[in-house]
């Protein structure tokens, strides 16, 4: 592979240790991305089914991370998780669900690492799933969502 110059100027040597394997990871690039943010989606879909059929069950655990009121946190947690995985899921205002998801999981790293004191072993699928919704948030939904469906993306 030669030198080129990508979309924003900048210089790609890339070069593949087995040449052949090009064109099967280009082929699968979108196909993979995709796949990520249907999967990342649908789990923090199935973490909020709970919370969203009882929006203020989670009002005492909100409240003893300091944030207050719960009977306003908690709900909004539970709309984030549900119908935020739905919306990546979809490919659908990709770019403020995935920040939002951000959010949510970077309040989990600082409870599991700072408040229960489990550092890194307990934060780590957090922080994980941080950098997956951090991507996402970045970079939006690809061109198989509903975004580019649209022809609109925030």
């Amino acid at each position: 592979m030669t030198d080129t110059a990508s979309s924003s100027g900048a210089r790609n040597d890339r070069r593949l240790l087995i040449p052949a394997l090009g064109g099967i990871y280009s082929s699968l690039h979108d196909s993979a991305e995709t796949i990520l943010r249907v999967v990342a989606g649908l789990a923090l879909v199935t973490h909020g089914m709970g919370k969203i059929s009882d929006p203020f069950g989670a009002v005492g655990m909100v409240e003893s991370l300091g944030f207050y009121p719960g009977v306003f946190w908690s709900p909004l947690l539970a709309a984030t998780e549900f119908f935020g995985g739905i919306l990546i899921a979809l490919g659908l205002l990709t770019r403020p669900a995935s920040f939002a998801a951000l959010i949510v999981l970077l309040v989990t790293v600082w409870f599991h690492w700072i408040t229960m004191e489990q550092g890194y072993s307990g934060a780590e699928k957090s922080i994980l799933w941080s950098a997956v919704f951090l991507y996402f948030a970045v970079r939006g939904g690809n061109r198989h969502s509903l975004d580019a469906r649209f022809g609109r993306e925030f």
